[in-house]
Parts: structure tokens; C-alpha cells; sequence
């Protein structure tokens, strides 16, 4: 028998678009919800609201589990919206500095030499 809480945030097709797992305090519970809306807008190519989204996460939790990921897909949207690839270098730029040790700085680091130091 599982008895671990799981939340699926779906979009209004009944699609998965996020899931976590588990009890989460709080602050970590918060910046999770708000991740699962941002890629409901992301799916619906709604890039300026999930731009907005993401980095309201970032903002409002920093120091979150799922920061790094906010940031790293804010800049995703805002080149999928614009189609300018400035913003991946921009945004590999930030995650490495903002969460250096975080798999989404790994992940964003192919889209332009980061310079450490």
C-alpha cells in the first residue's frame, strides 16, 4: 500500500503537466504549485505569461528546490517567444552564477561558454 501524497497539476485538457511527491513545507510546496501553472502556459505557448511565471518563482522563492529549474526555463520562454538565442546564453549566464552546482546550470551551460571566477 503507498501512502505518500501526490499532487498532479494537469492543464484543462486533463493533461499532466507537473507532478511532486511527498510531504513539502510550505516553501517548497508554493514555488512546486506555481511551477506546475507556468508549465501549463508554457504548453499552451503562452511564452510572455510563463516567462512572467517562471521568474516569479525565482524571485519569491531563490533559495527553493525548484529555483534553478524556474530560472533555467524562464529563459526558455522568453527565447521561445522572441527567438532570440541571446537569451539561453543570457540564461546559462545566470543559472551558473545564481545556482552553480545545480543539474540546470549543467543543462543551460550548452548554450554558451559561461566564464567561472
Amino acid at each position: 500500500m503507498q501512502w505518500t501524497p501526490v499532487l498532479i497539476i494537469a492543464d484543462s485538457g486533463g493533461t499532466e503537466r507537473h507532478r511532486f511527491e511527498g510531504f513539502l513545507p510550505v516553501e517548497e510546496f508554493l514555488p512546486q504549485l506555481e511551477l506546475g501553472l507556468a508549465k501549463i502556459a508554457f504548453a499552451a505557448n503562452r511564452f510572455d505569461e510563463t516567462e512572467r511565471r517562471f521568474r516569479e518563482i525565482v524571485e519569491r522563492y531563490p533559495n527553493s528546490d525548484v529555483a534553478p529549474e524556474a530560472l533555467y526555463w524562464a529563459g526558455v520562454s522568453k527565447y521561445k517567444g522572441t527567438g532570440d538565442a541571446e537569451a539561453l546564453k543570457e540564461t546559462a549566464a545566470a543559472v551558473q552564477s545564481k545556482y552553480p552546482n545545480s543539474v540546470w546550470a549543467k543543462k543551460a551551460s550548452v548554450w554558451g561558454p559561461v566564464e567561472v571566477g
